[in-house]
């Protein structure tokens, strides 16, 4: 039986969650912001792809242990790319990013975007297809992945766009906060089901169904 809870510390060691296709290592990196990195393993072919290098390039290319297929970067935000350089330097492994955030990310770090995601997208790694969500309001380009795991429930990588207890941060802005609760409610709730297990940027995971309840709520409150 699994043990698998996606309580991670910085500093601490991974989590692992095997699925029949797909393993999924999370860890916890820099101790200001407690980023969450995610590494993808197709477990058919041993391909793998990272969910935002956010920092510690060393603890992450130690994760990695060797070849990488892709760097998915969720959003434009610098606490999501710190390490990105150096992990693309390490393992020339192209970059992908939302196709409106895709600028600022190379500003920001140097490293190009070798594929700008749309929504409907899907990204592979190996024989396992992830979907691509394209979520605008906590900035513009934000994208989650979803794995529809055909042996069980889907996953689904939010980034910040989506934590338990609410939806991320749009800074005092009532236009963006319209939009991402719009995108939230539509594009991820309207789709996918209430198992659905989603693994944020920050902090722990969550589950739809126990989130669903209080989208009224978090329209009401404004955040």
């Amino acid at each position: 039986m699994s043990t698998y809870t996606g309580d991670v510390a910085v500093g601490g060691p991974a989590q692992v969650r095997e699925l029949a296709g797909l393993t999924i290592t999370k860890l916890a990196v820099d101790e200001k912001m407690a980023n969450n990195a995610y590494l993808l393993t197709c477990r058919a072919t041993g391909e793998r792809l990272l969910v935002d290098a956010a920092d510690d390039a060393a603890a992450l290319l130690d994760l990695i242990g060797g070849d990488l297929a892709a760097i998915v970067t969720t959003h434009q935000h610098w606490d999501h790319h710190r390490a990105l350089a150096e992990v693309v330097a390490a393992t020339g492994a192209p970059v992908y990013a939302g196709e409106p955030d895709a600028d600022a990310i190379t500003e920001q770090t140097g490293a190009p975007v070798a594929r700008r995601l749309k929504h409907g997208d899907t990204v592979a790694v190996g024989e396992v297809e992830l979907s691509v969500i394209a979520i605008a309001g906590h900035t513009p380009g934000s994208v989650v992945l979803v794995y529809d795991d055909p042996d069980g429930h889907p996953h689904a990588f939010t980034g910040d766009t989506l934590f338990p207890g609410g939806v991320g941060a749009t800074f005092g802005d009532a236009d963006a906060f319209a939009q991402l609760i719009d995108d939230v409610e539509t594009r991820i709730f309207g789709t996918l089901p209430d198992d659905t297990w989603f693994y944020p940027g920050h902090g722990k995971d969550g589950v739809l169904g126990n989130e669903r309840p209080h989208l009224a709520e978090w329209r009401e409150r404004g955040w």
